[in-house]
């Protein structure tokens, strides 16, 4: 293996480290007064515990970027519609947003929904 290689991984896996820690310090803060609201509304109470979930996993700020949106959506959207969402380009969008919503629904964040032929709409738990 390259030096140059191996530090580059080294620099993600630090980068990927400072992502989760910071994303976990902001959840923390976020769970105080989530709680407070939900004695009050039990719907509250489900977005609370998808935190505490996604709080345990660790996202990159793509796959954050992506689920934020996705939760926007409540009806479902495609993976083209999240891309434009998030700014990029029509020609990429779809393809950008996908490799995030693997992962996403790899972890029972994201549901897919298959519908007819090759069209693919995405639900946030």
């Amino acid at each position: 293996m390259k030096i140059s290689h191996k530090r580059k991984v080294q620099l993600k896996l630090q980068k990927h480290i400072k992502a989760a820690k910071s994303l976990a310090a902001k959840t923390v803060t976020k769970e105080a007064p989530a709680k407070v609201a939900a004695v009050a509304k039990p719907v509250v109470e489900q977005k609370a515990e998808t935190a505490k979930i996604v709080s345990e996993i660790s996202l990159t700020p793509k796959q954050q970027q992506v689920l934020d949106i996705v939760r926007q959506n409540a009806e479902g959207i495609n993976p083209k519609g999240i891309g434009l969402a998030a700014g990029q380009e029509e020609a990429k969008a779809a393809s950008w947003a996908t490799s995030a919503l693997k992962k996403l629904a790899e972890e029972g964040v994201v549901e897919r929904v298959q519908l007819a032929g090759n069209k693919v709409m995405y639900k946030a738990l």
